[in-house]
């Protein structure tokens, strides 16, 4: 089992960081994951739903040990993809050989809760709240800013200086300066990509009608765990789906302690403020084993050990007032207010075993897009957009008029962008920048992509049909994209003839882009237009 262990390691760290190259042109897909439609819990606030350019941003950061003040200590050093993005050591090596005061929390599935608050004690508002904070611990990361630490703005020269950050910053956001909100928001994204719903439960849950009916493709000692687990201990069940919910199996929000108040590396020092848990997805890794330690001090080490922790609490409220009122008591052996003591029998405890087994998939620990990028020598190379629209996000303070800078190129802001409540606060700002003058491009031989033609758009603004003129005869098709970067409407244009008609009555009103390309993909012209 070590050496089954090893070699799953092994493929992970193999996959992890071999290439060291990101492809703005070719990004993974994280705004657009499939997931069980019985899923309906996220916690991603409106502001930051997650977008391909801004996740691959906050992948770069997460792994990227350039974030603490030793650059040796990266997020990903205590959350590791081969341990569901949790940690196998009950205490995470921080600066300096530093240990951390709790047991790092798995993160799969960390968007898919009702509790929007984080960290074991719920310190953290929002996970966007989080991410940073690790950063500018004294401990953990190091930017904090105290007792001969570097400060947080430290932190963003220091990333200024390196040119994937450069390219990064300005593909996500439309210019390349760094802020914690830009690094808050990035990190956030990642994270909440991370997913997992191809367990052998969601096979079994898609074939059902609802989650109390038998699973097909359980066996007899699965189906009684996961009977034990939805049904109350007063009906006979141990209860656990009262606050590990599902089919997330995320913590209710409302969850007190649960009994386990030691402290990491402190048994005899007490704890009661943990009250947040990870979703029980992934629990273990696909070869059966625990993907470490679990609790907030990781003093149980086994599925088992939770099983037997649940079946026998003690309550005593002069030590643990905090105790969820779930646990205190009521069932076989206890009476209400004494204790939880579910009196389970070995062939039930070892079917929850067996059940929370089933929660565990395979994708989350071998999948490219959510490993190292860096390479072994910890280096990452950009391949920039060369030609084509890039969706990205820029944050400005907006007045009609106003000068705007993106990637490559400026303009004026028209009509469409006027703050209609003034021009005193950022606001976000979905734009389709063009790299056309990148010094990495090279098109046709040159380090710059060529424009050879040029095309007036009329009406201006436009409603049901635009009519595209232009000057080149090179021009094969014209296609109009929305500010996703996605063609809409594409026509060929014919011989001798510089004008293209183009039927927008479908089209919500807004801007669009308008590119005419060659018949071998170059981009001749680029011009944008506006539907009232």
């Amino acid at each position: 089992m070590k050496q089954r262990l090893g070699i799953l390691i092994a493929s992970i760290v193999a996959l992890a960081g071999l290439n060291g190259t990101i492809n703005l042109n070719e990004l993974f897909n994280y705004e657009d994951q499939d997931f069980p439609l019985y899923v309906n819990r996220d916690n991603t606030p409106p502001n930051n739903s997650i977008n391909d350019a801004m996740a691959t941003l906050g992948r770069v950061l997460f792994y990227d040990t350039n974030l603490s003040a030793n650059n040796e200590v990266a997020c990903a050093s205590c959350h590791k993809q081969a341990f569901a993005f949790g940690d196998n050591a009950t205490q995470s090596l921080g600066l300096n050989n530093g240990l951390t005061g709790r047991h790092s929390m798995r993160l799969v599935n960390a968007r898919f809760a009702d509790e929007g608050r984080f960290f074991w004690d719920e310190r953290a508002v929002s996970l966007e709240d989080q991410t940073t904070r690790p950063i500018q611990d004294h401990v953990e990361m190091g930017f904090s800013g105290a007792d001969g630490n570097p400060s947080l703005d430290s932190l963003f020269r220091k990333l200024s200086d390196i040119p994937y950050y450069q390219e990064l910053f300005s593909f996500a956001y439309g210019n390349s300066n760094i802020t914690e909100p830009k690094m808050q928001r990035a990190l956030a994204q990642f994270i909440r990509s991370i997913q997992s719903f191809d367990a052998k439960y969601d096979v079994g849950r898609a074939l059902v009608n609802n989650n109390n009916q038998p699973f097909p493709n359980f066996t007899a000692q699965e189906n009684l765990g996961k009977m034990l687990f939805a049904q109350a201990p007063n009906q006979g069940g141990a209860g656990c789906a009262a606050c590990h919910r599902p089919p997330t199996f995320d913590i209710d929000p409302n969850s007190n302690n649960n009994g386990v108040i030691g402290v990491a590396g402190s048994p005899d020092d007490t704890d009661l403020t943990n009250t947040r848990a990870p979703s029980l997805r992934d629990l273990i890794n696909p070869l059966g084993l625990s993907n470490g330690p679990f609790m907030h001090d990781g003093s149980l080490l086994t599925l088992m050990d939770v099983i037997n922790h649940y079946d026998n609490i003690n309550f005593n409220p002069a030590i643990n007032p905090n105790l969820d009122p779930r646990l205190r008591g009521g069932q076989v052996g206890g009476g209400p207010g004494q204790g939880q003591n579910l009196g389970l029998s070995q062939a039930e405890k070892n079917a929850l075993v067996a059940f929370l087994g089933t929660l565990s998939g395979s994708e989350i620990y071998t999948a490219e897009k959510w490993s190292n990028p860096f390479d072994q020598n910890g280096e990452l190379s950009i391949i920039p957009v060369c030609g084509t629209p890039a969706h990205v996000i820029l944050e400005a303070t907006i007045c009609s008029g106003d000068l705007f800078e993106g990637y490559s190129e400026t303009g004026i802001y028209t009509d469409v962008f006027s703050a209609a409540n003034g021009c005193d606060s950022i606001r976000e700002l979905q734009l389709i920048v063009l790299p056309k003058n990148h010094p990495d491009c090279v098109v046709n031989g040159t380090n710059e992509a060529i424009v050879n033609g040029t095309a007036s758009t009329y009406p201006n603004p436009f409603r049901n049909e635009l009519t595209i003129e232009f000057s080149s005869s090179a021009v094969e098709t014209i296609t109009l994209y929305d500010l996703h970067g996605r063609p809409l409407i594409t026509e060929e244009t014919s011989y001798n003839d510089d004008l293209v008609h183009l039927d927008t009555y479908q089209l919500p009103a807004g801007l669009y882009l308008v590119i005419g390309h060659s018949a071998n993909g170059e981009r001749i012209f680029t011009t944008k237009v506006l539907k009232e």
